[in-house]
């Protein structure tokens, strides 16, 4: 009788702190005047299903000016299916527990998730909508080597292990992550820009859609599409490309969350020496960013995308007019509002100058 009505309570409970978040998220956007932007905004996807699969196929969004770049640029959205309670994420197909590991994944199997406690509940919120139980583990902040078995990798692994019918992603070493790029988006951006794909460019965290989408358009396209890797502060991956492998140099931090790495995953071996070069783009850029593409293009951008867009606008003033730049849009600023539009947080993180005086409008947290 218990077990029951504790579940019940458990659910009643989740399900009122998540109105919680989207009235606060609501009431964000609507003090930047922009809550019929949400769901009516300048957005307008070129190609997308008509009956899209619970996982796999993206809707693709052309933006005629991309903040600010000399030609259009392509982005790829893999959380947009108003109103169908899907989840557009090509490495669910392969990881999560529905597809889950190709052969690893059983029915009703639960997900283990670790990450660094920095204050914040979303963690495992795909694999709660592909119906999985995803126990997380909140691990210390405090940033450990990948080696150190105390890293908050090693532990979900361990909670993992102690968990009945569980399976652990291991998302950064586990290669099914970059051949679901491989196998997926690559295919879907060749397809959706009729083979009219220069540059491709994107941050990287696991490292698996840089390297699958890399390798599927060089080999589609025999070594004409060039690759470029985004880096924040913090990540070892611009030295370690910009210098041919020779230097690996951890400076600063950043805002961003889920980029950025401090060594070469399993995901990224076998394609590091087909990335053609690579870009450090500082916080001031993201955030900046991130409120251009607010006011500009109606996009409510997390920084991470923010910085995604930076990295195809350089790319885009580098390779000149008439080329056609591919990114993707990794999260959204619903995650992070009350910090992005905070102006205490802005002052603190030293961002708010850059912040353009004409966006400060979009600043309505205290």
């Amino acid at each position: 009788m218990f077990r029951p009505s504790a579940r019940r309570l458990l659910a009643t409970t989740a399900k009122a702190a998540a109105q919680a978040r989207l009235n606060h998220t609501l009431a964000v956007s609507e003090a930047q005047g922009i809550a019929k932007g949400l769901t009516e905004g300048k957005c307008s996807a070129l190609s997308r299903p008509q009956q899209p699969p619970s996982f796999g196929l993206t809707p693709r969004s052309h933006r005629k000016h991309a903040a600010g770049a000399p030609e259009p640029a392509l982005r790829r959205d893999g959380l947009r299916d108003p109103g169908q309670g899907r989840v557009h994420e090509p490495r669910g197909l392969h990881q999560g527990p529905r597809g889950a590991v190709r052969g690893q994944g059983r029915r009703g199997a639960r997900a283990a998730a670790g990450r660094r406690h920095r204050g914040r509940g979303h963690g495992g919120q795909h694999g709660h909508r592909a119906g999985a139980r995803v126990p997380v583990a909140r691990l210390p902040a405090r940033h450990l080597h990948a080696h150190n078995p105390a890293n908050y990798n090693h532990q979900a692994r361990r909670h993992a292990e102690r968990l009945d019918n569980a399976v652990w992603t291991n998302q950064f070493d586990n290669t099914a992550n970059r051949r679901a790029h491989l196998e997926t988006t690559g295919p879907e951006i060749w397809a959706q820009t009729r083979g009219r794909v220069d540059a491709f460019t994107c941050a990287t965290g696991t490292a698996g859609t840089l390297a699958g989408v890399t390798r599927f358009l060089k080999d589609a396209s025999r070594g004409r599409v060039k690759s470029f890797l985004a880096d924040p502060p913090g990540s070892v991956l611009h030295s370690y490309v910009s210098s041919g492998g020779k230097l690996v140099e951890r400076t600063g931090s950043s805002i961003t969350e889920g980029i950025g790495q401090g060594r070469i995953t399993d995901n990224l071996a076998p394609d590091i020496g087909l990335v053609d070069g690579s870009l450090h783009i500082s916080d001031d850029k993201s955030i900046a960013m991130v409120y251009r593409c607010l006011d500009e293009e109606g996009l409510y951008l997390g920084a991470s995308s923010a910085l995604n867009v930076v990295a195809a606008k350089e790319v885009a003033e580098k390779l000149g007019p008439k080329h056609t730049v591919v990114t993707v849009l990794c999260d959204g600023a619903y995650r992070y509002a009350e910090r992005l539009f905070s102006r205490k947080w802005l002052s603190d993180k030293k961002l708010l100058d850059a912040v353009p005086q004409h966006l400060q409008k979009y600043i309505v947290l205290p």
